[in-house]
């Protein structure tokens, strides 16, 4: 049989009113009180239906988190900060990961709403937001995360990935490498284009340094390891003695993929940089230079940008905040010089 508040009360000798009230706002009743009716709820049983109380209130105590890949530690890290600074608001972190594909970010979306999330934070696949919006219109308010609106319409947290991908090259040209290779996909994906586009720029104002394109499928060690196989098969002279990898994942796998079978060395051969700076990368065989995103603060400030939203009332403006790159130099790059 189902325990209701009103077998808590009965029990406990006080009124509904003052079950809630305990539930909701201890602090507003006397500490025995509290204490008794404590121990009348743990003898029965009774389990607060938390779905009656978010149709009153006409929204949950969760927040959805959508992130492309799970599996990436980048995004880990923003979970963590995001859940570290909803603790402190008595709420909690639903993790979706859409994995690079339209359709299930779009069930994840589907499902927030149903639930009355609180919120919604997202690291969309693509810039069209039309389906953000009419979430938000319906009452679900939502920040995107690594990711910002063209026009300013959301909320959003991210990092400058153009001047990322310009730092990346930037340092390989300055370590006297001069035939780079870009490796990362799909460009689809905005981070990735923003990092190409950054990497480009950089490319432009060294005469001496070219760029290519390496194309990946996904973001994963495994597409890493075959972009890496690729090049360790060319003639030497075809080689690039750098590459710039989207991100840590696949850069990993480039390194594993030119140094597995020997002949080649990482950076004597090929210098290797990639991006998010994980934890993997300073650890790694050859310790990784990587470009530095502040995942952590990432997580927590968009939960801020959110809390903002849902008390900013019909006056709230969207903020955009965006934090700044940081080249971390380790033995995958070092200078020829």
């Amino acid at each position: 049989m189902t325990v209701s508040v009103r077998d808590v009360a009965a029990a406990a000798s006080v009124s509904v009113g003052t079950v809630s009230n305990v539930l909701n706002r201890p602090a507003n009743v006397a500490p025995a009180t509290v204490e008794r009716v404590n121990d009348v709820i743990a003898r029965l049983g009774f389990v607060r239906n938390d779905a009656a109380r978010q149709l009153r209130a006409g929204r949950s105590r969760s927040i959805g988190l959508i992130v492309l890949d799970v599996r990436n530690p980048f995004f880990t890290e923003v979970a963590r900060g995001a859940e570290q600074r909803a603790v402190e608001e008595g709420l909690a972190i639903l993790l979706g990961n859409s994995d690079d594909s339209a359709q299930r970010e779009g069930s994840y979306l589907d499902l927030f709403e149903q639930q009355r999330a609180h919120g919604v934070l997202i690291s969309p696949l693509t810039d069209d937001l039309p389906r953000l919006a009419r979430l938000r219109d319906h009452g679900t308010p939502v920040v995107l995360v690594d990711r910002q609106a063209p026009d300013g319409s959301f909320s959003s947290v991210a990092v400058d990935d153009v001047a990322g991908g310009y730092l990346a090259l930037r340092h390989l040209g300055e370590s006297g490498r001069t035939r780079v290779a870009f490796v990362g996909g799909p460009t689809s994906i905005r981070q990735v284009s923003d990092r190409l586009a950054g990497a480009r720029r950089a490319a432009a104002e060294m005469p001496d340094v070219s760029l290519e394109v390496i194309e990946t499928e996904a973001l994963t060690v495994l597409a890493g390891r075959a972009a890496g196989e690729g090049i360790r098969a060319r003639p030497a002279a075809e080689r690039p003695d750098a590459v710039f990898a989207a991100n840590d994942l696949l850069a990993m796998g480039v390194l594993q993929a030119i140094t597995m079978l020997g002949g080649l060395q990482v950076p004597n051969d090929i210098a290797l940089i990639g991006y998010d700076d994980i934890d993997f990368a300073a650890s790694a065989v050859v310790p990784l230079s990587s470009i530095r995103q502040p995942a952590h603060a990432i997580g927590h400030t968009a939960v801020d940008l959110l809390l903002k939203e849902v008390a900013g009332g019909e006056d709230f403006e969207h903020e955009q905040v965006v934090f700044q790159p940081e080249l971390v130099v380790r033995d995958s790059t070092r200078s020829r010089r």
